[in-house]
């Protein structure tokens, strides 16, 4: 796996490489993460695809400029990112707000993906609850206690969370524009439409994963997700919180290759 930067609109992008196989895999993390979210399935994914991991622009250690981070800004990101780097027809997987910006490029670039796999994504719920509240509060206010009890509070499983994983989240959100962005991105999916419109023009193969015991974006906004997509089907995961690739990441990386076959 190797780390590489590349120059999109001027703003420098990171990301993470590694496989060499013919297919493309693309992972999206959710707000305020970063490419190592997908840590624990990338040597997983890696024996069958080539994985390209971004650091989406505003979070990880890719740029943070001064801008508006609607979904429209991220969409269009992706599509530039995608562009730039020459990746075509990849199979997409996208978590949480990465799901929003995964499906939402995929309703107006269909011939360009080949498979879309959603994770607890983002775009239909409007309200917030209290782990996404939490999880708000680590970001504001960054410090090892905040945010250990955010990434408990979205796994839900009552194991202690490393503590790397916290210790880095609050140095990621200590950089410059590190807040801005964050609150700029829950601003803009507040205003944001309802995403049910667009789900019903992606006719590509779809997979919808939920963790049965989300409390970060609830499973019952699953079923919106599944009956807008035509051609979807849907895994839920029980026991699992928010973020089931690191929760139980066989598991999860199982039933992907299974649907892609």
């Amino acid at each position: 796996m190797s780390e590489k930067f590349v120059q999109i609109d001027g703003n420098k992008i990171r990301y993470l490489e590694s496989g060499d196989h013919k297919k493309t895999l693309v992972l999206v993390h959710g707000l305020g993460a970063s490419a190592e979210r997908w840590i624990k399935v990338i040597p997983l994914f890696e024996k069958h695809f080539h994985v390209i991991v971004p650091d989406l622009i505003g979070f990880g250690f890719s740029e943070k400029p001064l801008t508006d981070y609607t979904i429209d800004f991220f969409t269009n990101f992706l599509q530039k990112f995608l562009k730039t780097l020459k990746i075509q027809n990849p199979i997409i997987i996208g978590s949480s707000l990465g799901g929003q910006i995964s499906a939402e490029f995929t309703a107006v670039n269909s011939q360009d993906v080949e498979k879309l796999i959603l994770v607890s994504p983002s775009g239909i719920m409007k309200q917030s609850t209290p782990a996404l509240d939490t999880y708000i509060m680590a970001a504001l206010y960054p410090n090892s206690q905040n945010a250990q009890n955010a990434f408990e509070m979205m796994e839900v499983s009552g194991n202690a969370i490393d503590e790397k994983v916290a210790d880095d989240f609050v140095s990621r959100m200590k950089m410059p524009n590190a807040k801005l962005a964050f609150m700029s991105t829950i601003l803009g999916l507040k205003n944001a439409p309802v995403i049910t419109k667009k789900l019903q023009t992606i006719d590509v193969p779809t997979l919808i994963i939920w963790g049965s015991d989300d409390p970060v974006i609830p499973v019952k906004f699953a079923d919106e997700f599944v009956s807008s997509i035509k051609n979807c089907k849907f895994f839920r995961m029980d026991g699992i919180g928010h973020t089931p690739y690191v929760q139980d990441p066989h598991s999860f990386v199982s039933e992907i290759l299974k649907f892609l076959k």
